[in-house]
């Protein structure tokens, strides 16, 4: 039997469909790649640490409180001190006991890397009982919104 695949009319008729049932089935294989890999790639670490709700430790007699001020000098209890001289300056307030609790403060508007730059001076010196000092979270002020800067002053016009 042969068969003639050949017409002798060469005018084809066109097909103006498109097939959109294979499109259809790679857009949702596509979208369901999205949606697990979306959550998958974040990495977004917020940090804002709240104020502390824990019990406060109890307080020594004559506590040894090291501060750090805004512009990063140093105070041992209300005497300022250099930073090369603060070693000394603790053995002299605590007699050489090293394994007393040395309580560091910081201005909030301070670097984290100024805390933990002091935190290895002590470190350094021998003092390793170290206490973070904080606010209570009933005692927190709460910080002002910021306002809008203020228009600049009108300019003299000469008249």
């Amino acid at each position: 039997m042969a068969v003639k695949l050949t017409t002798s009319d060469d005018d084809l008729d066109e097909s103006h469909e498109i097939n959109v049932t294979p499109f259809i089935d790679v857009v949702l294989v596509l979208l369901i790649i999205f949606m697990v890999a979306a959550p998958l790639s974040t990495v977004d670490v917020n940090v804002e640490l709240p104020a502390s709700t824990a019990q406060p430790s109890q307080r020594p007699d004559k506590p040894i409180f090291v501060t750090i001020k805004p512009d990063l000098s140093l105070t041992l209890g209300e005497t300022p001190v250099p930073q090369d001289q603060l070693g000394a300056a603790l053995d002299a307030a605590t007699g050489g006991d090293k394994n007393q609790r040395i309580f560091l403060r910081g201005d909030k508007s301070i670097a984290y890397g100024s805390v933990m730059d002091m935190m290895n001076l002590l470190r350094k010196a021998g003092y390793l009982k170290i206490a973070l000092v904080g606010l209570d979270a009933g005692q927190a002020v709460p910080e002002p919104a910021p306002s809008a800067p203020a228009a600049p002053p009108a300019s003299p016009s000469s008249q």
